[in-house]
């Protein structure tokens, strides 16, 4: 989810744009998307700083008509009674009223929702069978993948799978340097090159 200062600087942006003081510069935006998904990312803050950053809790919400789909189009349109499911348990546990273990506050996936393995071995392999013969198939790698919350922990997991595969590895790097000389001094290499951007 944005970042409501990223809101707040669009609504100055199209009032300064528009020469008018009404909000967003008079102009209708729609913002879409699920808003349970995500929580703004503050580095070492708090959850309370997450709230804070939410776009609710800016002053521009107020001015905000929220409108409901009611139909999951993506299922309706597959037919797919698997599918159905997949989406009504997701909006259980995004309408919080999935059940929560009283003392660590997790709350369990059912069997039938997801896969539950025991190390990244085991998830690796049930994944990407035969990575060593099927890495050449698009369409099987396309239909696959692994997510994880943070760049780090991506990395760590492409790295066991890129060893996996036949021939040798070779890195590719980025332009690592700046434009312009003046920024040499407070953009050094070093800085350059330990950014994980997602």
């Amino acid at each position: 989810m944005s970042h409501k200062q990223a809101l707040q600087a669009l609504d100055r942006t199209l009032q300064d744009l528009r020469g008018t003081g009404k909000h967003m510069g008079g102009t209708v935006l729609l913002l879409a998307g699920d808003f349970r998904q995500t929580l703004s990312v503050i580095p070492k803050g708090t959850m309370a700083d997450e709230l804070k950053a939410c776009l609710k809790a800016s002053y521009l919400w107020r001015y905000v008509i929220t409108l409901g789909l009611k139909t999951n189009m993506r299922v309706h349109l597959q037919g797919d009674a698997s599918a159905g499911q997949f989406a009504e348990q997701l909006l259980t546990i995004g309408n919080g009223k999935a059940p929560v273990h009283s003392t660590s506050g997790l709350i369990s996936l059912s069997n039938n929702f997801c896969n539950v393995v025991d190390s990244i071995e085991i998830l690796k392999a049930s994944v990407f069978p035969y990575i060593r013969t099927h890495y050449k198939d698009h369409k099987w790698l396309c239909e696959r993948a692994i997510l994880a919350p943070k760049n780090n922990s991506v990395n760590t997991i492409h790295l066991q799978i890129q060893q996996q595969l036949p021939g040798e590895t070779t890195s590719y790097r980025s332009i690592d340097t700046v434009v312009d000389v003046d920024d040499a001094v407070q953009y050094p290499i070093e800085f350059l090159n330990s950014l994980e951007p997602s």
